[in-house]
């Protein structure tokens, strides 16, 4: 007569090998959609890094250019720049494939909210990576060409340290654009109420000038260009909780999830 609380066991082990292969699959194959897209640009990467650089490009003085320091780093920013960008373009299957992982685990009305949510935060991340690129890039090298010009300094950088900065510029202000979708998850989930969100403005404004002051140069025209549009994106976070989850009904959290 077996025992019960082997077989148990057992099958509790089953399910989380199971699970363990689930994962590994579903990484291989987010892995091989970011390996493919690259394997397709990596032709491009010196043509990818050079619209990664015009920004910088078209504000240096006449005949200006970018140095490298590196003995291989000519050919190996490009190639970081290539995968960053296959990365971008590979996202939505490997956010699919995260999807695919835990949708069995959550209950109905969870996937119908997590859906929508994973669409906006990356078409936000987009806008905010290309709100850096258009607007901010430009702006900020153009206050750097004005204040290098009186001390007559070249104004130049190596490319490691271009690469570097552009990458913490997209990534704070890709953040930055997710605002809303944080604001209405918290609403969404009873940690904030709209009105306690409108109490705490001031403070969230000053927060946003404190994020800013970290993040872009000392400046107070690049500070505003960071800091305007968080504030921004957290009014319309406060907007879109009011017309997306005050619409919802609140649905019963002990009704089983999904086999």
């Amino acid at each position: 007569m077996s025992d019960p609380q082997h077989t148990q066991d057992e099958g509790t082990e089953e399910t989380f090998i199971s699970h363990l292969v689930e994962l590994r699959d579903r990484i291989i194959r987010a892995g091989l959609a970011v390996i493919v897209v690259f394997v397709g640009l990596v032709y491009w990467a010196p043509d990818i890094f050079r619209l990664l650089a015009r920004p910088l490009m078209m504000n240096l003085p006449k005949d200006g250019k970018m140095i490298v320091t590196d003995v291989t780093g000519s050919f190996f920013v490009p190639m970081k720049v290539t995968m960053l960008v296959a990365f971008v373009i590979a996202l939505p299957i490997v956010l699919y494939q995260i999807w695919a992982f835990v949708a069995p685990g959550l209950y109905q009305h969870e996937k119908k909210l997590v859906g929508p949510l994973v669409g906006s935060s990356y078409t936000l991340f987009l806008c905010g990576m290309a709100f850096a690129y258009f607007v901010v890039f430009p702006t900020i090298f153009r206050v750097m060409a004005h204040y290098n010009a009186p001390l007559g300094a070249e104004m130049t950088t190596d490319i490691n340290n271009y690469l570097s900065f552009v990458l913490t510029m997209f990534i704070a202000f890709g953040v930055t654009f997710e605002v809303p979708i944080v604001v209405v998850l918290l609403v969404r989930m009873n940690v904030l109420t709209i009105k306690k969100l409108k109490e705490i403005r001031p403070y969230v404004i000053v927060g946003a000038f404190v994020v800013s002051a970290v993040v872009t140069p000392p400046d107070v025209f690049s500070q505003l260009i960071l800091a305007i549009p968080l504030i921004v994106l957290y009014e319309a976070g406060i907007i879109a909780a009011r017309l997306i989850v005050g619409k919802q009904p609140v649905v019963a959290e002990d009704a089983s999830p999904p086999n």
